[in-house]
C-alpha cells in the first residue's frame, strides 16, 4: 500500500511529523514502521506538548537516588538501606468507555512500573473524578472503575490504602481515574529499563499477545467523541492472577543476578519497551516478532507491536543464563521465550518468519531523542473575568449553621466514601495503621524497620480552574499537610496532569501555570517531582475538564510512635485552630453547591504561612503536646470538626465568644469557608499552656475555640443533633444513590 500523509493523519500523526519521520529515515516507511511512530510520538508516549514545561520542575535534591524521569518510576531514600519507589499514572480514557477494565488494567500498569525495578509493592492509592452523582452515566461509571480497582488490587494482593473522589459535571463524559502504587525494596538492588552488552539475549515474559490495546496509547491522546466507542478494543483486558505470579517470578529472577535490564509493557507494548531500552543503552535489537506469544491467530508485526495486552515484560537477559529464566518462568507457570538480542548498531530490526517488518533507530522514537517537541501558545482564559467580576459583598450570609451543614454534610464530595472503600482491601498482603486508625494521610508501616510511609493524594481541580498556579500550590502544599498532620515528613512527588486539549490556547495556559505554581511549591516544601504522567486531551461537549494536577505525595514517619491521628480522644480536651479565620469562601464546596456559584478566586493561600503552620505542627507533633490534627480543606471548620467527631462519636461544644475576630468575619466564612493553611487539633488541659506559649513563639496564629464532649454538638448555646446522628448523614448519603 502507499503510505501517504493522509495514512499518517489516519494514525494520530500531523502532515509535519510525516515529513519529520521521512527525513529521519531517509525515505517513506512503511505502513508498520509508521505505525510503530505514532505509538510513540503520540501525546502519551512523546510528552510533546508538555515536555518543556515538565523540566522546569524539581527534579532533583532531597532523598532522591534517581533522577526523574530515568526509570520507571522514581525511588527516594527512606534510610537503613532501603528505598521508597512510588508513581501515578492515569486511565481515563480507557475508563470512560470500559470502566471496570479500564480501571484495572490501570492499576495493574501501576504496579509493574513498581516491581520491574525490583521493588515489592505494599500500597495503593487513587485519585477519581465523575460527573453529577445523581446521573444515570455517572453512577454507571462509577460503580464500574470500584468494581475495576477493588478486582484487581484485592486478587493481586495490595491494600489500596487512600484516595480521594469528586464529582462537577465538567467531568461527566470524560471521567478521571489516576492509580498511584508505593513499593519498597533495597535501595542497591535497583534493576534499570536499560539494553546493553552486544548479544544478550532478549526476553518475552508473561502472559500472550492478543490484539486488546492495539493503539492505546494514540488512542488516549485524542477527545472522547461519540464515535469512541468503536475504538473499544483499544481498551486492555487484565488478570490480576497472571500479575501476581508476573511479580513473584520477577522478583525472584532479579536475586539470580541474571538480569540486564528489564521494563514492563505499557503503552505502545512491544514498540515502547524495545525502543525505550535501547536509546536508553545506545543499542539496537533484533526481534523474531513470530515467536512472541499469541493468544489470537494470524496477527500482524504491527499488531504485535503496538498491543498493549496486559501482564507483560520485556526482560535483557546476561548470555549463557537463559536456562535460569526459563527455569523461573517454568516454576510460576508463566510464558517465556528468547524472541531476540541486543545488537550494537542502535536499530530496532523487527522479523517475522525471516522477513525484515521494520527498521528503526531507537533514538528517533523515544522522548529525550527524535520525538518531536512542540511549545505551544497559551493566553489566559476568557472567564477569568468573571472570577475576577465575584464579589463578596453581594452574597447573602448563611443564618442557620444547622441547615447548611445538613447540605454539606451530605454533599458527594463531602459526605463518607464508605460505599466505595469497603470494597478495596485495606489489609491485604501487608499490615498497615491506616484502617483502624484514621489519619489525614495514610500510614503504612516499612516492615523492615521501626518507621512508616505516610501516603496520600490531593487536588481540589476547582481551585485550580479559578488559578491554575495558585490552585497547583493549594494541590501541593494539602499533600504535604496532610503527611504532617499524620506525623509524617514529605520527601517526594509525582504528578498525574489530567487537561484538556493542548492546541486550545486557553487550556495550555492552564496547564503552564499549574506545572509553575507546582514547582514552586515542591521546591519550598523540598519534595522534587519523581515522575509521573501527563492526559491530555480530557473533553466534555462544552470544553475541557477542570485542570486537575493530582499530585501523590509521600512521606517519612521516621518513628512509628510519633504517628498523629485526625479524630478526638477524649472528651474535655480543647479544640484549638492553629492558622488563620479569614473573610473568604472563595471556591468553596459551599459557595459552588450552596449557594451555586461556577466563577470565584482561589481560597486564601500564602506559601510562606503554609509552610510555617506546616512546621509548627511538626513540632507539636514531635514533642508529643497534641493528641489529634485534622486539616481544614472541603466545607470549611465545621466539616473538620465534625469528622473529627465521627471515629469516637465524640462531640464538640465551641463558644465563639473566645474568638476575638469573630465579629469581623462573615458567618459562612468562619464556619465554610476553605481559606488554606489552618489546623484543627486538640490538646489536654495540662498542655493547653504549652501549646498557647509556643504558639504565641512562633508568631502562628492560635485560636481556642472549645472543648470536646461525650456526644453533644452545641455551637454558642445552640443544640445541634449529636454526633451519632451527623455521622449517619456523613455515612449515606453516597449509598442513596447507588441503592
Amino acid at each position: 500500500m502507499e503510505i501517504t500523509a493522509t495514512t499518517a493523519q489516519q494514525l494520530r500523526l500531523t502532515e509535519e511529523e510525516f515529513e519529520l519521520i521521512k527525513q529521519k529515515l531517509g525515505r517513506t516507511p512503511n505502513f508498520t514502521e509508521l505505525c510503530a511512530f505514532s505509538g510513540m510520538w503520540s501525546e502519551h508516549c512523546s510528552y510533546k506538548n508538555s515536555i518543556k514545561w515538565l523540566k522546569t520542575l524539581p527534579r532533583d535534591g532531597g532523598r532522591m537516588l534517581v533522577a526523574a524521569g530515568e526509570e520507571n518510576a522514581g525511588l527516594m531514600d527512606i534510610g537503613n538501606g532501603y528505598g521508597v519507589v512510588f508513581k501515578i499514572e492515569s486511565h481515563n480514557h480507557p475508563s470512560a468507555l470500559e470502566p471496570f477494565q479500564g480501571a484495572a488494567t490501570g492499576v495493574g500498569g501501576i504496579q509493574r512500573d513498581i516491581f520491574t525495578m525490583g521493588a515489592r509493592p505494599i500500597a495503593s492509592l487513587n485519585s477519581l473524578r465523575f460527573g453529577s452523582l445523581a446521573d444515570k452515566k455517572t453512577q454507571h461509571l462509577l460503580r464500574g472503575v470500584v468494581h475495576g480497582i477493588g478486582h484487581y488490587g484485592n486478587c493481586f494482593g495490595v491494600p489500596t490504602v487512600a484516595g480521594e473522589v469528586y464529582f462537577e459535571d465538567c467531568y461527566h463524559t470524560n471521567p478521571l481515574v489516576n492509580a498511584m502504587s508505593v513499593g519498597i525494596m533495597q535501595a542497591n538492588k535497583m534493576i534499570s529499563a536499560t539494553a546493553f552488552g552486544e548479544g544478550n539475549p532478549v526476553f518475552f515474559v508473561g502472559s500472550a499477545t492478543g490484539k486488546d490495546g492495539i493503539g492505546g496509547a494514540s488512542f488516549a491522546s485524542a477527545e472522547i467523541t461519540h464515535e469512541s466507542v468503536q475504538e473499544l478494543p483499544a481498551v486492555q483486558v487484565g488478570d490480576p492472577f497472571q500479575e501476581k505470579k508476573l511479580l513473584e517470578a520477577c522478583l525472584e529472577l532479579i536475586d539470580t543476578n541474571a538480569i540486564v535490564g528489564m521494563q514492563d509493557m505499557g503503552a505502545a507494548g512491544i514498540i515502547c519497551s524495545t525502543a525505550e531500552m535501547s536509546a536508553k543503552g545506545g543499542v539496537g535489537m533484533r526481534i523474531d516478532l513470530d515467536k512472541v506469544p499469541t493468544r489470537q491467530k494470524d496477527m500482524k508485526a504491527w499488531e504485535l507491536l503496538l498491543s498493549e495486552s496486559q501482564e507483560r515484560m520485556l526482560i535483557v537477559v546476561k548470555k549463557g543464563m537463559e536456562q535460569v529464566v526459563l527455569n523461573v518462568f517454568e516454576k510460576w507457570d508463566l510464558s517465556a521465550s528468547e524472541i531476540g538480542e541486543v545488537t550494537n548498531d542502535g536499530l530496532l530490526k523487527f522479523y517475522m518468519h525471516g522477513n525484515l517488518e521494520a527498521e528503526i533507530p531507537a533514538y528517533e522514537l523515544v522522548l529525550g531523542g527524535g520525538a518531536p517537541q512542540y511549545t505551544r501558545e497559551y493566553k489566559e482564559p476568557t472567564y477569568f473575568e468573571q472570577i475576577n467580576a465575584f464579589n463578596i459583598d453581594a452574597i447573602e450570609d448563611v443564618t442557620n449553621l444547622k441547615t447548611i451543614t445538613e447540605q454539606l454534610i451530605q454533599n458527594p464530595n463531602i459526605a463518607s466514601k464508605r460505599w466505595i472503600y469497603t470494597q478495596y482491601d485495606s489489609m491485604v498482603g501487608t499490615a498497615n495503621t491506616s484502617t483502624n486508625m484514621p489519619s489525614d494521610a495514610a500510614i503504612v508501616l516499612v516492615k523492615e524497620s521501626n518507621k512508616a510511609l505516610a501516603v496520600t493524594v490531593d487536588c481540589n481541580s476547582r481551585y485550580v480552574f479559578a488559578n491554575p498556579y495558585i490552585g497547583a500550590m493549594i494541590a501541593v502544599a494539602e499533600a504535604a499537610r496532610n503527611i504532617v498532620c499524620s506525623g509524617g515528613e514529605p520527601i517526594g512527588v509525582t504528578n498525574c496532569l489530567n487537561f484538556g486539549n493542548p492546541y486550545d490556547p486557553e487550556v495550555y495556559y492552564q496547564f503552564v501555570k499549574a506545572v509553575t505554581g507546582m514547582g514552586e511549591a515542591c521546591k519550598k516544601f523540598n519534595t522534587p517531582v519523581t515522575g509521573g504522567n501527563v492526559s491530555f486531551y480530557n473533553q466534555n461537549p462544552n470544553g475541557a475538564v477542570y485542570p486537575t494536577p493530582t499530585i501523590g505525595m509521600v512521606g517519612i514517619v521516621d518513628d512509628i510512635d510519633n504517628k498523629m491521628t485526625m479524630y478526638f480522644k477524649n472528651a474535655g480536651d480543647k479544640i484549638v485552630l492553629i492558622g488563620e479565620q479569614k473573610n473568604d469562601i472563595a471556591s468553596s464546596e459551599y459557595l459552588h453547591k450552596i449557594k451555586g456559584i461556577e466563577f470565584s478566586p482561589a481560597p486564601a493561600f500564602d506559601l510562606e504561612e503554609e509552610f510555617n503552620v506546616q512546621q509548627f505542627i511538626a513540632t507539636l507533633i514531635k514533642e508529643k503536646i497534641i493528641n489529634s490534627a485534622h486539616d481544614i480543606s472541603e466545607g470549611g471548620l465545621m466539616i473538620t470538626l465534625m469528622e473529627k467527631g465521627f471515629c469516637n462519636n465524640l462531640g464538640f461544644e465551641i463558644n465563639t465568644n473566645k474568638v476575638s475576630n469573630y465579629n469581623s468575619i462573615r458567618q459562612d466564612a468562619f464556619w465554610f469557608g476553605e481559606a488554606q493553611s489552618r489546623v484543627v487539633v486538640t490538646v489536654s488541659e495540662n498542655n493547653f499552656q504549652q501549646l498557647q506559649a509556643k504558639a504565641t513563639q512562633a508568631n502562628i496564629a492560635f485560636t481556642e475555640l472549645g472543648v470536646v464532649t461525650t456526644s453533644a454538638i452545641k455551637i454558642n448555646n445552640e443544640n445541634f443533633e449529636n454526633s451519632i446522628a451527623w455521622k449517619e448523614k456523613y455515612d449515606t448519603a453516597i449509598e442513596k444513590y447507588l441503592a
